[in-house]
């Protein structure tokens, strides 16, 4: 027997409207002793580190790519190179990436999962691998779970994180109950909606670590089902491919098949995908995409596919999107000899991170005479009217492909500070990692301030994880410079950690 219709209550799979912030806790949920003590050491740690002093996290993974001494780091350091800590570059003293870490290790945890409320409480360094398995033990998962297995929680609500539900829930940091943040003046405060620390809860969002540290988190859930019952719809032009992606966002489905997943890919302007993805109790076969197939390539076929709901949900991490090419990793044999357990996104990006290290790939692209190629790894949100028109340019101006497509929508009626997308907007997530060949005589960073000029020319935003050549007078514009000025100012007056402009352009 196949379900491949709506099953068990419709409020429980997506077709609820979700609320415009999530839910205060009838009461805080108390956090165990060895947190406490945890909590402790970490506060007393940050305080002996000498003032003026880098301030890092020891993680054990990163998703970040602002490598140091990367491309913008390079070129953001043209005007005002001197950081909050001084010239430690030409002193020879400590810099953030050589900085003793703190470490963090004991915030890796899921604390509590409760499914009567559906909420869980989890260290803000807990990976979402560890977090959905808590969950699903439960038959439930956080309301968004990004793509990758070690993106952490905290880094996902303090960097911005997304997936296939973000049309209907949002972004990680909407269903975010409470935190509690070690902010840069040394305090502990539990953020909350409509609290004391209200404007913290909302603008630690896109924040990137500048304003604090989350150390724990109570989030909502939401219950799933065993399986999810992909279907695969192919355009055969951007303007088609958007047009659905509205239709979907004002109807909750596409074609008869409920959208509780959405998300596509586009391998050219002639051929793009969405796939809609729905909870089903059943299913007549599975697929399984960590052994000898690639999940991106069966997108073009067959239409109609079925996993469960974990596999679901790391279903882009095995080969890293379509990233994993450049290892050899997609190729039978070698796919064959590489371990299972090794592929993973983290295992392919400290490839990526000794590869730049020691620029292996840099050398022996200039022994054989490649011409020098730009990094462009962006992912950009636009208003899903100007969706086609920001791919048509993209495709002639840039020339990469595949490129993710994930639509998303804010939850709620109230934008959040420091990324301001527009309540009730549906935009489009455009993800796009790679390298192209630089024409003759250009610089490196020339594709990449092409994609900022068009994201900001189509009413975008574009996320701030990679590498951005902003002009500091732009950044505060289009990441409202007075809002972070305001926290900055109320969290961490000394400056003890660097400002948002200075980490994120500037790489410091």
């Amino acid at each position: 027997m196949i379900d491949v219709t709506d099953t068990g209550d419709p409020r429980d799979h997506g077709q609820r409207k979700p609320s415009a912030v999530a839910p205060p806790l009838a009461q805080p949920v108390p956090k165990p002793a060895a947190h406490r003590a945890a909590v402790a050491d970490l506060q007393a740690a940050y305080a002996a580190i000498p003032p003026g002093s880098p301030v890092r996290l020891a993680k054990r993974t990163s998703n970040l790519f602002r490598f140091t001494g990367s491309a913008g780091t390079r070129a953001g350091t043209a005007a005002g190179s001197s950081a909050r800590t001084g010239s430690s570059a030409r002193t020879g003293a400590p810099t953030r990436a050589t900085a003793p870490g703190l470490d963090v290790s004991a915030f890796g945890h899921v604390l509590s999962v409760d499914p009567q409320s559906r909420t869980a409480v989890t260290g803000g360094m807990t990976t979402y691998e560890d977090l959905a398995d808590a969950t699903l033990r439960h038959g439930l998962m956080p309301l968004v779970v990004p793509q990758l297995k070690t993106i952490t929680i905290g880094g996902a609500v303090t960097g911005l994180g997304i997936e296939s539900t973000s049309l209907r829930s949002g972004m990680p940091h909407e269903s975010v109950i409470e935190m509690e943040i070690l902010t840069g003046d040394g305090r502990v405060v539990t953020a909350a909606a409509g609290n004391e620390h209200d404007a913290l809860y909302r603008g630690f969002p896109n924040s990137y670590g500048t304003l604090g540290y989350a150390l724990s988190l109570t989030i909502e859930l939401e219950p799933v089902t065993p399986y999810v019952h992909l279907r695969h719809f192919r355009f055969g032009s951007p303007e088609a491919c958007m047009e659905a992606v509205a239709t979907i966002a004002a109807d909750g489905s596409y074609q008869g098949h409920r959208a509780d997943f959405t998300d596509g890919t586009a391998f050219s302007l002639d051929e793009m995908y969405l796939t809609v993805g729905s909870f089903c109790e059943v299913a007549p076969w599975l697929s399984d995409y960590t052994r000898e197939r690639v999940y991106y390539q069966s997108i073009r076929g067959p239409h109609e596919d079925f996993l469960t709901i974990r596999d679901y949900l790391w279903r882009w991490d095995t080969d890293w999107f379509w990233c994993s090419r450049p290892f050899g990793v997609q190729r039978p044999v070698i796919r064959r000899l590489w371990p299972r357990k090794y592929r993973r996104s983290d295992v392919y990006r400290k490839l990526v991170a000794l590869d730049r290290r020691y620029g292996l790939s840099a050398t022996m692209n200039a022994r054989r005479g490649v011409p020098q190629h730009e990094d462009v790894i962006q992912d950009v949100e636009i208003p899903v009217e100007r969706g086609a028109e920001f791919l048509r340019s993209f495709a002639a101006q840039v020339g990469m492909n595949p490129v993710w497509m994930c639509p998303l929508r804010l939850r709620g009626d109230q934008s959040w500070p420091l990324y301001p997308l527009q309540p009730h907007q549906a935009y489009v997530n455009f993800g796009f990692w790679g390298t192209v060949p630089l024409p003759p005589g250009r610089a490196n960073g020339y594709h990449n301030r092409l994609v900022e000029e068009l994201v900001t020319a189509l009413g975008g935003h574009k996320g701030l994880y990679s590498t951005s050549f902003y002009s500091e007078e732009d950044f505060w514009a289009l990441y409202n410079g007075k809002a972070f000025a305001a926290l900055k100012s109320e969290y961490d007056a000394a400056g003890r950690l660097a400002g948002l402009y200075d980490k994120c352009v500037r790489g410091q």
